[in-house]
Parts: structure tokens; sequence; C-alpha cells
């Protein structure tokens, strides 16, 4: 390819590399608006995310169909997000030390079964290209982010679940259960973060792998907080940690005065970013009122 011809297609590329990046993020940062908006907090999306991306290779290689992936990893990861819930909601245990539970609890469940099924504890079988998802999973992320904006803003249920972290007191006057509204929330962030671990490992890769998920469900939260717990905002910052992801990918092999910058720096500009951001705007946005606080029925 012509040196002209390649710095034109350049941008098409990264542009479509950005949106395939930043469309898992993008799921599971819209699980965790929907949970922390409703007042629980929600680190555990990297477990959800990693339980999902299991649970959707398994089931993708076992009935050769990755639809059938995405409906196990849902249904698995709304089952371990309703534990999370149980933990969270129903006893009132601290949310940030139940949601880092979660997340080791898939960290060591996941190898744990991939070494029962498969004898081997770092991955699951190769799956063909012929049974993976094309584009599927990356439009989906976007419609959903379309319907949630439009739930969040036309109807009574977004309004419910503002109040719910903003005056649950409100709304338990108005006849309405504030912990039904997060147990709805809560599982429905597990199945989000479940989609989004399924489009990476049904999607974006060929395979489960051990640790997949490589903190991005962090980097979800991460956008949250960046986008003031609002969806567009939100999506905005998927999409730049999606451009950061995509240009450390194409910054490999890269020289400077002829001396190459070692992979290791460049891969961490992803994550350097994540707390540079958070550093810079965590102290600017105001969480929601009843964040982390469990409801107490006067």
């Amino acid at each position: 390819m012509e040196e002209s011809t390649f710095m034109q297609s350049l941008p098409a590329q990264l542009l479509a590399s950005t949106l395939r990046l930043a469309s898992p993020l993008l799921l599971a940062a819209m699980g965790g608006l929907l949970s922390e908006r409703s007042g629980v907090i929600n680190i555990a999306l990297e477990g959800f995310m990693l339980m999902g991306a299991f649970a959707g290779a398994v089931a993708t290689h076992q009935f050769q169909d990755p639809w059938m992936g995405m409906v196990a990893g849902m249904g698995v990861g709304g089952a371990f997000a309703a534990l999370y819930g149980f933990f969270a909601i129903q006893l009132k245990a601290n949310q940030i030390v139940a949601g880092t539970a979660m997340n080791f609890l898939a960290a060591g469940l996941t190898p744990f079964f991939c070494k029962i099924l498969f004898d081997v504890s770092g991955s699951t079988p190769t799956l063909p290209i012929d049974i993976r998802f094309g584009s599927e999973p990356i439009w989906g992320a976007w419609v959903i982010l379309g319907l949630l904006a439009f739930v969040w803003s036309r109807t009574p249920v977004g309004t419910w679940t503002r109040f719910a972290g903003e005056h649950p007191q409100a709304l338990d006057a108005a006849g309405l259960s504030v912990n039904r509204i997060r147990w709805a929330t809560v599982v429905a962030s597990g199945v989000l973060a479940a989609m989004a671990g399924v489009t990476l490992s049904v999607c974006l890769s060929s395979s489960f792998a051990r640790s997949m998920t490589a903190g991005r469900g962090f980097m979800a939260l991460a956008a949250v907080i960046f986008g003031k717990w609002k969806p567009i905002p939100t999506a905005l910052a998927c999409l730049l940690f999606g451009l950061l992801d995509a240009l450390q990918m194409r910054m490999q092999g890269v020289q400077i005065g002829g001396v190459g910058v070692p992979v290791q720096f460049i891969q961490v500009l992803p994550y350097v970013a994540t707390v540079i951001v958070l550093a810079g705007f965590i102290g600017r946005a105001r969480a929601p009122r009843s964040l982390g606080l469990p409801f107490e029925k006067v």
C-alpha cells in the first residue's frame, strides 16, 4: 500500500478500532450507571464482565451458536449480580467490600471451571470465526445507549431510578419500593456487564482467557464518574478510553529518535489516562446523595 493511501485510511481505521474497543466499556458503564444512580456502588463490574465472558465462550463452544453464548452470559451475569445484591441490598453489607469480594470470586471461579470443563486453567477452546459474532454486539451497545437515554429522560422508570439514589425517602413516601428498584438496577447492571464480557470473548477475541477483562470494569466505572452519572457524557468518556486503547495498539513498535519505545509504556497509556481522569474529575462530579447508603424505611 502506498504511504499516501495508508495515511488516508488511518483515520477510518482508528475510528473503527475506537468503536470496537469502546463497545464493551459502554455496555459495562451503562450497567454501572443504572446501579449507581439507584444508590448502589458497583465496583463489581469487573467480576460481572469476567463471568459473562467465560459463560459466553463456554456456551458458544458447546452450542456452536454465539447467540446462545450471549444468552448464557447474560443469565450468569444477572445471577452473579443478584448474589451481589443479596449482600449489598438485603444484608446491607459494605458495598465496596462486597463488590471487591465479587471480583475476587469471579477471578477464582473462572479458572476453576476452566480446569473442570477443559482440563486447563488458562483459557477455553478457540472459537472458529464462523460461530463468533461479527459487529452485532458493537452496534447493539450503541442501540442500548439510545434506549437507556430515552428511558432515562422520558419515562417514569428513569425518574424512579434517579430518586432511589437521590431521595429514597421521597420515593418510599410515594408508595414505591426503593429496594425493589435497586434490586432491578443491580441485576440489570450484571446483565449489561456480562454482555460486555461476551463481546470481549466471542466478538473481539476468539476465546475466554484468564483475567481477559484486564481492568475494563474499573475503566467503565471511571467513565461513569467522568460522565457525572449521565448516559451521553458517560458514552463520550467510553469513546475517549476506546480511542486511547486503539492508539496504544497502533503505537506499539513506534520509534522516537531511532530508539524503540518499550511496549509496556505504550500498553499502560489507557490505565494512566483512567487515573488522571479520576484524579482530575472525581472532585468536580457530584455523586448521587444516597450512593452507598443502605435504605432504612422510616
